[in-house]
């Protein structure tokens, strides 16, 4: 067999090789033959052999020889007419068959040679078309007269099954090379199919004088955010005209029984450009274990990458796809379009949904609540696009999508179930914080620090999380948690769970004084960061933060009391006068020293105790300086001149009110500053 006639057949019954004297004689007849109605006026022209691509080619011989050819065969025309010397009318042999197709019931018959003509001059237009590009899908406003004739053949092949004649075996060889036809031109239009599904430009770059576009067969968006002015048109991955061909190729598959094979080229194509476009945006595929393997600091930075493409995906690419299955597969082939559609959709989720399920099976830390929140909340805003194209079908609804739809729903709760568990982790790591070293110069704990801030960010979540709350309690036994938020609940419990540490801490310092500084730094880092978040404000109430402020008084005075109170009781006059008004020198020199040593000892421990809150600061210096700097000057202005000018004075009288005063503000800055050296 010559190595020309070998095209990619689908099956055996394909006709022989197109010999040199059929080429001859083809060529003949597609220099005049006509579509009729759907006839491309290009037809006319002399085909450009130099296109045709090697493992199809009908033509091989040069233009000089096959006239020859022709010449020598023109009296040797199909079952026995050679009489006819003039060229068959390709319009009359398509009423032929048009008119047999369609009067089958009526016992309309058609002759072998028609039937071989007919399959010659379709079999030379795909043989010109095959390495052509300029003009086989030129339409002039109608259907391709290639894709016109490829769909009477489709049509010629499925009436010669069901003709009596055919199968009684009178037109056997022609049935044989009808269908021969008919697969050779699938074979070209599953290739012509494929090709344009993967360089949607290929045709138009041709005839664009060279200039090139990118390929734009990916989703939109990818590369680029699009503009909200985008028509519906520009967001498709194909321009215009392409989809009109993929409709075209699609209709005249499915119509010759090449559904399988056009919805799985489509299939694989758009699921390929998906991958890509989720690549472009930094998303790889990764199994369960490589996710669990991840550390910390790797898995959330591809849960970010993970949240950004999903999201892209059920926002810009399932829309894009769905309208674009619309279009190339409209009409009588909507429910193919629905199809495709449905299991591209399955295919690309569930996957991308299978990384949810490997961060959830990853060790629960505290830490990672926020990421998985992200999860959660891209995973709940995807099932009302699913429902959408579930309501949008005419016909039942497909089980892909339903599949999607109840995966979604899954994956949401295993989502939420985890995202429950890892706050409770927070409440866990508050109870098993029980240190014994307490923090130096009664500062501001870690262990406060770290809740606090957590807690501002979880409630930027609040929404999602009292979501996540009531979920949990539904499928624990706490009924639906009533009208309250359970999350504001929980984020009490927190609050209490914190304060009752910071109680139990305060009790390690030894020093009252120092634990009532401790709590007051903590209490008002607490109360700053509600009273700095409008979102925890909210969630925990005024009633919790007028208790804090409250806490924070009774703190301040216990330290007053703690520290001052011995202070102030040496600046009373008992026992420094008698009853009868006399000063007793002793009792005064020797509360003198009193002070001086009192003052000394503030100044060298609390001058390294830590308020790092100036407004606290501040306040607390103020109050110290309220009532001591008076008592003291009050005290110095009454028994200094008591004690005797000159070295008695400056032994026993070593501050002023001024120094006092001085002292007071130099307090809880974390330096530790003796009087004596200050003084010298």
């Amino acid at each position: 067999m010559d190595s020309r006639s070998q095209a990619p057949y689908k099956s055996s019954s394909f006709s022989q090789a197109t010999t040199r004297d059929d080429t001859a004689r083809t060529r003949e007849v597609d220099r005049n033959f006509s579509l009729g109605a759907l006839r491309d006026k290009r037809d006319h022209h002399p085909p450009h052999h130099h296109h045709s691509r090697e493992h199809h080619a009908i033509i091989s011989e040069e233009d000089e020889q096959a006239d020859q050819d022709a010449e020598a065969t023109a009296g040797h025309g199909d079952g026995g007419a050679g009489e006819d010397r003039g060229d068959p009318d390709l319009a009359a042999l398509s009423a032929e068959v048009d008119a047999f197709v369609a009067g089958q019931d009526n016992a309309v018959t058609v002759t072998e040679a028609t039937l071989d003509k007919f399959a010659s001059a379709v079999e030379l237009l795909v043989a010109r078309s095959e390495g052509s590009s300029d003009h086989k899908w030129a339409s002039d406003g109608d259907p391709p007269a290639l894709l016109a004739a490829i769909a009477r053949i489709a049509a010629l092949a499925s009436a010669l099954g069901k003709s009596p004649e055919a199968g009684g075996g009178k037109h056997t060889a022609a049935v044989h090379r009808v269908t021969g036809v008919l697969h050779r031109a699938m074979a070209f239009l599953e290739d012509e199919f494929h090709e344009l599904l993967d360089d949607p430009y290929a045709n138009h770059k041709a005839s664009a004088g060279g200039e090139h576009e990118p390929d734009r067969c990916v989703l939109p968006g990818a590369a680029a955010p699009a503009s909200s002015s985008e028509t519906k048109e520009a967001a498709l991955p194909y321009p215009p005209e392409t989809v009109d061909r993929l409709r075209a190729m699609a209709d005249a598959m499915i119509a010759a029984g090449y559904a399988t094979e056009c919805t799985q080229m489509f299939l694989v194509a758009r699921r390929n450009a998906f991958d890509a476009a989720l690549q472009g945006l930094g998303y790889e595929k990764s199994n369960i274990d490589d996710v669990v393997k991840m550390t910390w600091e790797s898995l959330e930075a591809e849960v970010v990458t993970w949240t950004k493409a999903f999201r892209h995906a059920i926002n810009v690419g399932l829309s894009t796809e769905h309208d674009l299955c619309t279009r190339v597969f409209a009409g009588a082939h909507a429910a193919v379009g629905r199809g495709i559609f449905a299991d591209l959709a399955r295919c690309v989720m569930l996957h991308m949904l299978s990384f949810t399920e490997a961060v959830a099976m990853t060790k629960r830390a505290a830490e990672k609540l926020f990421k998985v929140l992200d999860m959660y909340e891209a995973v709940r805003d995807a099932s009302p696009v699913i429902e959408a194209f579930l309501s949008a079908a005419d016909d039942e609804p497909s089980s892909a999508l339903t599949e999607l739809k109840s995966e979604l729903a899954s994956v949401r709760s295993r989502l939420s179930e985890s995202a429950a568990a890892i706050f409770h982790e927070l409440e866990g790591s508050i109870r098993a914080d029980a240190g014994k070293q307490p923090v130096p110069g009664g500062a501001v704990h870690p262990l406060t620090r770290y809740v606090m801030n957590y807690l501002k960010y979880a409630c930027e979540y609040n929404a999602t999380l009292e979501q996540v709350f009531r979920e949990h309690h539904r499928r624990g036994s706490h009924g639906d948690g009533g009208d309250g938020n359970p999350f504001s609940a929980q984020l009490m419990e927190v609050m209490e769970l914190l304060h009752g540490n910071l109680e139990a801490k305060s009790r390690l310092y030894k020093d009252p004084s120092l634990s009532n500084i401790f709590l007051m730094n903590n209490g008002r880092y607490m109360l700053q960061k509600i009273r700095g978040s409008a979102e925890i404000n909210a969630m925990l109430g005024e009633a919790w933060a007028r208790k804090q402020s409250t806490n924070l008084r009774q703190y301040h005075k216990n330290y007053q009391r703690e520290t001052w109170s011995r202070v102030l009781s040496m600046l009373r006059d008992d026992g420094v006068i008698t009853v009868k008004g006399h000063v007793q020198k002793p009792v005064l020199k020797e509360r003198f020293k009193q002070f001086n040593a009192a003052m000394d000892e503030i100044h060298r421990t609390q001058g390294a105790w830590v308020v790092s809150d100036e407004q606290l600061q501040s306040e607390l210096r103020v109050s110290i300086a309220a009532v001591v700097v008076p008592a003291y000057r009050s005290f110095l202005g009454r028994f200094s001149q008591h004690l005797s000018a000159g070295r008695q004075t400056e032994k026993y009288v070593k501050l002023s009110a001024e120094d006092v005063e001085t002292i007071i503000d130099e307090l809880f800055d974390g330096n530790a500053t003796s009087m004596v050296r200050r003084r010298t």
